[in-house]
């Protein structure tokens, strides 16, 4: 496995699952980073449903806003970890303060660069769609655009999952040796 692989993909495309199953075969102790804040029912069928999927031994470290934060405790140990999302992570951060955008991505970015072990982190890609009709949603798309590409620039590989089949963009694909 890849240090730091960025599996992307649309809605239902398969993401976390690809991302679960990469997890599982880093060698090592898995932490699931969870962004997601179960604030009406389907959120909370959907939360239920991810969590039922994942192996008992793993961890779980919910955090919907400092993620940066969450890789530093982490650093020392240094287990897999699995954040998911960075799309609902987005939202949570232009919902909150002023500053937070910046500021969390930034301490996040770097946490990135710094964090010694394996790291699988999903987002979804929504540059293949429309442009959204009002500004808050052309923000979201070009914020998380943006933080996609910074992703990728600090990942040894990127996948693409559409429907349920992983695409490499980057890197070598999963069970391969990388570094050719």
């Amino acid at each position: 496995m890849s240090n730091r692989t960025l599996i992307l993909g649309g809605i239902r495309s398969g993401k976390s699952a690809l991302a679960e199953a990469e997890a599982a075969a880093c060698g090592s102790s898995v932490v699931y980073v969870a962004t997601a804040t179960a604030e009406d029912e389907e959120m909370v069928d959907r939360i239920a449903r991810h969590q039922q999927r994942r192996p008992d031994d793993w961890g779980l470290d919910e955090e919907p806003i400092a993620l940066g934060g969450v890789l530093a405790r982490h650093r020392e140990a240094g287990p897999c970890l699995l954040i998911d999302c960075m799309s609902l992570w987005l939202g949570n951060l232009l919902g909150a303060d002023e500053g937070a955008l910046e500021r969390e991505r930034e301490a996040f970015l770097t946490e990135v660069e710094r964090y010694p072990g394996p790291l699988v982190i999903v987002s979804n890609e929504v540059g293949l769609g429309v442009i959204g009709m009002d500004a808050l949603t052309r923000r979201f798309c070009d914020e998380l655009g943006w933080l996609n590409q910074a992703l990728a620039q600090r990942c040894d590989q990127v996948v693409l999952s559409v429907a349920g089949l992983p695409q490499v963009l980057k890197g070598s694909p999963a069970g391969a040796p990388s570094g050719s």
